[in-house]
């Protein structure tokens, strides 16, 4: 029987890594956004095809069984054909019209992106926007974004990259702690204060201790990693914290404390693929991005 795959049956290998990555077919499911029987179809169908057996069955889940851990490379270098093969297609396309489907962090995409990205829905209608909201980065060699806006450079190959400038950060609190715990006016102040800080991200305590105070995780009454709840629970009055100047002057219930301390900037970058870089809706939404961006600086 010849066992070669045709292009069509390139769902079935889909279907294949997604069950190998999640390790059961509910979560592949869902991460492929089709129902668990399908799934369950396609993977059957492709187990028939080659005449193995990709995963042993267990209570818990699927693994991969001897056969498929040995077809798992050949099924991954596969897959990343397909998808050069859909970055250099979708890079021929001469349109403006069309979809741009941009990845921010989420504490952006909150705070920043909107008011930029109803910009560009009003200058270009015919361009569709979609905005992926995440702290992960995409991998836009993968088409998992065409555009990206980054707070530090992008360093993979074949990514056009732009730097538009940094984001200051300040020191700043809810106006509803400080009336009642007050206003430091010196560094040393801060740690008679309660401070908001991150959990396992041990940023903002290597950065202090890198300019001599005596920071450590005790030290942050409340702590979060999410940048968007963190910028919340300042918000709320937990106490004195870090954020972006533009973020914290345009919230009248946030006050900004000037402690005379130098902070460290953010980068902000712009990245796509080269490939993608000059298909004209990128190239006009990478140019109104910028625009926009710039200006919130």
């Amino acid at each position: 029987m010849d066992k070669t795959l045709a292009l069509s049956d390139w769902s079935l290998v889909q279907s294949f890594l997604a069950v190998a990555d999640t390790g059961s077919l509910s979560a592949a499911a869902r991460e492929l956004g089709r129902s668990q029987p399908t799934l369950g179809r396609q993977v059957q169908a492709l187990e028939t095809d080659l005449g193995v057996s990709l995963f042993d069955r267990h209570a818990r889940g699927l693994k991969l069984s001897a056969a498929g851990q040995q077809l798992l490379p050949m099924a991954q270098q596969m897959h990343a054909a397909m998808r050069q093969l859909s970055l250099a297609a979708a890079g021929q396309s001469q349109q403006l019209g069309g979809t741009v489907r941009i990845t921010a962090s989420v504490f952006a995409s909150h705070h920043i992106l909107p008011p930029i990205l109803a910009d560009i829905r009003r200058q270009e209608p015919s361009i569709q926007l979609e905005l992926v909201a995440t702290d992960i980065s995409e991998n836009l060699l993968f088409r998992e974004a065409d555009i990206a806006v980054r707070m530090y450079r992008p360093e993979q190959v074949d990514i056009v990259t732009r730097h538009l400038g940094d984001v200051p950060l300040c020191f700043c609190a809810a106006r509803s702690y400080l009336d009642r715990a007050g206003r430091p006016t010196t560094p040393e102040e801060l740690f008679q204060h309660d401070l908001v800080g991150f959990d396992s991200n041990d940023l903002i305590i290597a950065k202090m201790q890198a300019k001599g105070w005596p920071a450590s995780k005790e030290n942050f009454a409340t702590r979060c990693d999410l940048q968007s709840a963190y910028w919340e629970l300042i918000r709320a009055g937990c106490g004195i914290g870090f954020s972006q100047v533009q973020v914290a002057e345009a919230d009248p219930a946030v006050e900004i404390l000037p402690l005379g301390v130098d902070i460290p900037v953010l980068p902000v970058w712009l990245a796509a693929p080269q490939a993608m870089r000059q298909t004209p809706r990128i190239r006009r939404v990478w140019d109104l991005l910028a625009e926009g961006l710039k200006a919130s600086l």
